[in-house]
């Protein structure tokens, strides 16, 4: 007889080939969200991609001596004796 193949699938092929699937959709959702950028810039994804965060610029003296004047840590008077004095200084050193 030309065209047999036997009974078919049994039922724990069905189950089997039901599982792959769905282990291979799983698989690739995982990768698709794993390889597209987050749009979050603190995510652990976007530290371990192998993107090095940019280091923090060190503030000048200058933005320095504002912030403590905002803060309240120096008053009026010192401040601006302090920033004569970075001026002065930087002037000197050109």
């Amino acid at each position: 007889m030309m065209g047999w193949y036997g009974n078919g699938m049994s039922g724990g092929g069905w189950v089997f080939m039901g599982l792959f699937w769905i282990a291979l959709i799983a698989l690739v959702v995982w990768l698709v969200l794993r390889l597209l950028p987050s749009k979050d810039a603190t995510s652990s994804t976007r530290a371990t991609s192998g993107r090095i965060p940019a280091a923090p610029r060190p503030e000048s003296p200058f933005e320095i001596l504002d912030r403590r004047l905002a803060q309240g840590d120096i008053d009026a008077p010192t401040y601006q004796a302090h920033r004569a004095a970075l001026t002065a200084t930087r002037a000197g050193n050109r």
